[in-house]
């Protein structure tokens, strides 16, 4: 009971607005406050110990690789080949927009970050072509969530409501020079994610390495390759992602001693033991675990969702027979669903801002994306070829 008024009183304070990791640290504070349960320096031993992780400061760098690409307009090169690959297709701005985000999502893996870059870039032409706004901002958000996904879905979606609506279609002709062309100028761009995912499973780096490296290549490639970005201008590039990975390192910090109450208080375990109870019933179990993600992406942040919650999901999949791969994809993408569903999804929030249109009309032009997506999560969990395969393979 104490559970679940403490979820309570932490889901209030998200919707009233309060920072998400002050909150984390706030309701631990008083509850030891007023029980005297357990000292006070619990608190700080719990935050250090949430990042005490080397793995976590590739975040760092992978903050940085996409501040540094929109800060050199590689990202633009990106829409320039995106353009010349699918833009003569119905919808062809909405169709560039999804795949801009998959370029850009090997790069950066931030769902905020793609949100609002590929917003600035692709919604004023999208506005300029008559796309309705609030479409345009539910397809930013919905293609926001692709790092985690990659799926032909949303792109399925947008050729329906393109025909539905007979939206644009470029008068340009495909081109293989065009295309040509633009692939050549986005070599360097398309290298990042190259140079990223080589380099770690080919065993020649770390993640955070790895990271630092792909970081090293965009500053390279702004620098002296595509000359769009100088020294002075990098230290903007610098403090954003130095001020949006704090962002993020406080909210795994803050996860820590507020973990350390759930499970002092048993509601961990109670979670798992419910989910287990249903576990005979394999179709029982998935409808229950895809409604609980879903409830919880809808009420809380995913990263605080994927922090807390996402290691107890993949230990119960993993004893419901599961394979642990599996079991942390879906968890990952479930929650990465909650970031652009509403109310608190930080993509829906931020795609409906950079398109200036109301949430309510963007939740409504969502439905059908949230719709593919949640299929999707559905086919994953019942299909574990779906995501077994490479691993399998690269073993």
């Amino acid at each position: 009971m104490e559970s679940i008024f403490l979820l309570g009183i932490l889901l209030f304070l998200i919707l009233c607005g309060a920072p998400i990791g002050f909150t984390l640290i706030l309701i631990p504070f008083f509850y030891i406050l007023i029980t005297d349960a357990v000292p006070l320096v619990l608190i700080p031993s719990q935050m250090f110990n949430a990042i005490d992780s080397v793995p976590l400061t590739a975040i760092a760098f992978f903050m940085l690789t996409g501040e540094l690409m929109t800060s050199a307009t590689i990202t633009d090169r990106l829409v320039s080949l995106s353009r010349a690959l699918i833009g003569r297709m119905r919808g062809g701005l909405a169709q560039v927009n999804v795949l801009v985000s998959m370029f850009f999502a090997g790069m950066n893996g931030s769902v905020v970050a793609d949100t609002a870059t590929v917003g600035a870039l692709v919604l004023p032409a999208m506005k300029r072509a008559g796309y309705p706004p609030a479409f345009s901002a539910a397809v930013t958000g919905v293609s926001s969530t692709i790092g985690g996904i990659i799926p032909p879905s949303i792109m399925m979606i947008n050729h329906y409501f393109a025909v539905k609506y007979n939206f644009e279609r470029s008068d340009e002709n495909f081109s293989i020079r065009r295309a040509g062309k633009e692939l050549y100028r986005s070599s360097f761009a398309l290298l990042i994610p190259i140079v990223l995912v080589g380099s770690v499973m080919g065993g020649i780096a770390s993640v955070v390495e790895a990271g630092a490296i792909t970081a090293m290549v965009a500053l390279f490639t702004g620098v002296f390759v595509y000359r769009t970005i100088k020294w002075k201008e990098c230290t903007g590039a610098f403090r954003r992602a130095f001020r949006n990975s704090a962002m993020v390192f406080i909210i795994i910090a803050a996860s820590g001693p507020f973990s350390w109450l759930l499970t002092s208080l048993g509601a961990i375990r109670d979670l798992e033991s419910w989910l287990l109870g249903l576990a005979d019933s394999p179709f029982t179990f998935i409808l229950a675990l895809i409604l609980f993600i879903f409830l919880l992406g809808m009420v809380m942040d995913s990263a605080v969702n994927i922090i807390i919650v996402g290691p107890v999901l993949v230990d119960v999949m993993a004893k419901a027979g599961f394979p642990e791969v599996q079991a942390a994809v879906v968890v990952i993408v479930g929650f990465l669903i909650g970031s652009v569903t509403p109310p608190v999804g930080v993509a829906f929030f931020t795609s409906a801002t950079i398109a200036q249109v109301r949430l309510e009309e963007v939740a409504v032009a969502l439905v059908p994306y949230l719709i593919g997506l949640f299929l999707l999560l559905f086919f994953i969990l019942v299909i574990p070829e779906l995501t077994m395969f490479l691993p399998q393979v690269m073993s």
